[in-house]
C-alpha cells in the first residue's frame, strides 16, 4: 500500500524519520526494483541554507514548494541524480532526499545503493522522474518494517559545507548497522560508538 500524501504533508525533518525502513519502489519495463530506505537527509525549508529552496522559487526548484508527496530529482556535478521527496504543506520548499537503501527485490545482490547517485543508477531514475506524484503505480512508496528510535543515528548532512552552520544541523538520519549507508559516521578518537 503507497504511503498516503498525508504522510509526505508534514515537516520534513519528522518525514525524514519516518522514512526509514520504508520501501522505495520502481517499476518499468515490466521490471520491479524495490529498495528498503536506509538513510535520509532532512531539508527544511528557504531559511535552510543547505536548502535548493533558500535560492527562492526558480524553474528548477518550483516543484520544491509544493504540493507534498511529488518526487524532486535532481543532478549534481552533471552526472548523479538525487531522489527527494517534498515534504510539509504547500509552499513551504522542503524536501528529504534519499540518500540510501538496502536491496530488497529485482536488484542483482552485489549493486550498490549505497549514496544517492548510485541508488538512482540501480533503480533507473533520472530526471525523466523529477516532479512525479508518488501516488504513481511505478515510482512510489509503501510501509516497510518500522525502526525503533534506538536504532536512529543522527548527524551533519553530507556535502553541503558551502551551508555555513546550517551544514552541521543533526539532519542526516540513518539506520545503525546498515551495510549500505552511505557513509558512516566518523569518531573522534576515544569516543565510543
Amino acid at each position: 500500500m503507497r504511503l498516503p500524501v498525508s504522510f509526505y504533508s508534514r515537516p520534513a525533518l519528522t518525514v525524514a524519520r519516518e522514512l526509514l525502513g520504508t520501501h522505495l519502489v520502481f517499476e518499468q519495463g515490466g521490471g520491479r526494483r524495490v529498495g528498503r530506505i536506509v538513510e535520509t537527509e532532512a531539508y527544511v525549508g528557504e531559511h535552510d541554507l543547505a536548502c535548493h529552496a533558500s535560492k527562492g522559487r526558480t524553474p528548477r526548484t518550483e516543484v520544491l514548494f509544493g504540493p507534498p508527496g511529488r518526487a524532486y530529482v535532481y543532478l549534481i556535478y552533471g552526472m548523479y541524480h538525487c531522489f527527494n521527496v517534498v515534504t510539509d504543506q504547500e509552499g513551504v520548499g522542503s524536501a528529504v532526499l534519499v540518500r540510501a537503501v538496502e536491496p530488497v527485490e529485482g536488484l542483482p545482490e552485489d549493486v550498490r545503493t549505497d549514496g544517492p547517485g548510485r541508488l538512482c543508477r540501480a533503480l533507473g531514475l533520472t530526471l525523466a522522474h523529477n516532479r512525479w506524484d508518488l501516488q504513481d503505480a511505478a515510482l512510489h512508496l509503501t510501509r516497510g518494517e518500522p525502526v525503533p528510535e534506538a536504532r536512529v543515528e543522527r548527524g551533519p548532512r553530507i556535502g553541503v559545507d558551502y551551508a555555513g552552520e546550517w551544514a552541521l544541523e543533526p539532519y542526516r538520519l540513518w539506520i545503525r548497522g546498515s551495510q549500505h549507508v552511505s557513509r558512516p559516521p566518523v569518531r573522534r578518537r576515544g569516543e565510543r560508538s
